[in-house]
């Protein structure tokens, strides 16, 4: 999964791991308002890495966890969904607005017996540092955004923006030099 080769997403292992990751979206999720030492302590056991000062908002939702990586002082809002199943990087000072949806997962387009099977594919998201995603935002499968970049709320992101840019729309594009 993570070499971006096909997989099958009912593997015994991947199961068990989607489960224990879902265990601890519970508890982060469920924790009381005033809780914050507790969410932390527990976004620290589920994520790869998660940067000093950075902060994730209930509800938040992912398939495994571990391979998110999150840079320092970046903030993720309400209802963020990260499919990690391949790596998904984000920088320093970014900041996410609420339902943004990274998305690594691909299933077969034209191989219509392995769709149906349910095989399936991954690759990567990078979010550069000091990137705005605005409300809304998808980012498709394999994209890049690069450093100092701006993407509008409601954008859907399918092909890599470069660094210090606004883009917009869907799909997005780049619409000046910032």
């Amino acid at each position: 999964m993570l070499a971006g080769e096909l997989y099958r997403d009912d593997d015994v292992e991947l199961v068990s791991e989607r489960r224990a990751c879902r265990r601890l979206l519970d508890e982060f999720n469920g924790a009381a308002a005033d809780e914050d030492e507790r969410r932390r302590a527990v976004l620290e056991r589920l994520l790869g890495a998660l940067g000093a000062d950075s902060w994730i908002m209930p509800r938040f939702a992912c398939d495994y966890g571990g391979n998110i990586r999150i840079g320092a002082n970046t903030f993720l809002n309400y209802d963020a969904i990260l499919l990690d199943c391949a790596p998904i990087v984000i920088g320093d000072d970014v900041s996410i607005g609420p339902r943004v949806q990274l998305l690594t997962a691909l299933h077969p387009i034209d191989d219509h017996e392995a769709r149906r099977t349910r095989w399936e594919s991954a690759a990567p998201v990078t979010i550069g540092n000091n990137v705005w995603l605005g409300a809304g935002v998808i980012v498709c499968p394999g994209v890049s955004i690069g450093d100092d970049a701006v993407v509008g709320a409601g954008s859907v992101v399918t092909r890599d923006v470069p660094d210090r840019v606004l883009a917009v729309g869907n799909p997005c594009r780049t619409v000046r030099a910032l």
